[in-house]
């Protein structure tokens, strides 16, 4: 299958809220390469339509999911302006109706103030970095029942329906953040029954170890810019994620890290 044929019917799968046939399912000789190449024409698409680029995505960072979905290995995939919701307080509401197939992952979040160098170690990436967030993405798969392959993923918008950041606090006002960032745990609660637990370890060791393998994957992908100032990164699953459906209440909290909890209502 051609590239401008698949970003076609993916986005028209996106735009019109429907499934489609899993790529590889057809072609098994789709793979990573090929679907990164679909990734960059579905983003000149979407910019072309009005929808501004606003950071990134990173997928399958929690090693822990990887059997369960058939991938042993990360990616990425752009956010959008029309996919990202910021809250200034940790209680919102958020539509899900336009999403296919949604689950719910807590995540933490990076904003960037510099561009950070390709192979920046914690220490250099988080003096490019001046806020981070709790937040929540809510994926969903165009391929029925989540049948899919890694390159599926990829050439499906990484997955990304929407991300929601929740309040944002200072770099500078976090003291041993390398270290906590790792240790701390979560909670996710729908209607106050705990739904599972996870860690910042989970999401290949920590967050900023996430961002760390972005940068070096767009290292080698010149079809792609490098991650520059003020964008955001959001850098996986830190649990296992359900799935959801309009009318649920769901919270989080996290232990170990002055990052406050979010609830959610989804309507």
């Amino acid at each position: 299958m051609r590239t401008d044929a698949i970003a076609t019917e993916l986005l028209d799968a996106l735009d019109r809220r429907r499934t489609v046939d899993g790529i590889t399912a057809r072609d098994p000789d789709f793979d990573s390469d090929a679907a990164y190449l679909v990734s960059a024409e579905i983003f000149r698409r979407r910019r072309a339509r009005g929808e501004k680029p606003i950071g990134r995505k990173i997928g399958f960072t929690n090693r822990g999911i990887w059997a369960e979905y058939g991938v042993s290995a990360p990616m990425w995939a752009h956010v959008y302006d029309s996919t990202v919701t910021f809250m200034d307080q940790p209680v919102g509401r958020l539509r899900i109706g336009h999403l296919v197939q949604p689950r719910l992952e807590p995540e933490i979040v990076l904003h960037f103030a510099e561009t950070p160098p390709p192979a920046a170690d914690e220490g250099e990436l988080l003096a490019h970095i001046d806020w981070i967030a709790h937040g929540c993405e809510i994926v969903q798969c165009h391929f029925p029942d989540w049948k899919l392959k890694l390159a599926d993923s990829i050439a499906a918008f990484g997955l990304h329906g929407a991300l929601v950041v929740g309040p944002r606090q200072p770099v500078s006002d976090l003291d041993d953040l390398s270290h906590k960032l790792r240790a701390f745990t979560i909670a996710l609660t729908d209607d106050d029954k705990v739904k599972a637990h996870g860690a910042g370890k989970n999401v290949l060791g920590s967050p900023l170890s996430a961002a760390m393998h972005l940068l070096q994957l767009l290292k080698d992908q010149r079809q792609f810019e490098p991650l520059h100032a003020g964008e955001i990164v959001t850098t996986g699953t830190l649990l296992p994620p359900p799935p959801i459906v309009a009318g649920e209440r769901w919270r989080t909290e996290l232990s170990g890290i002055e990052l406050p909890g979010l609830c959610l209502h989804l309507e």
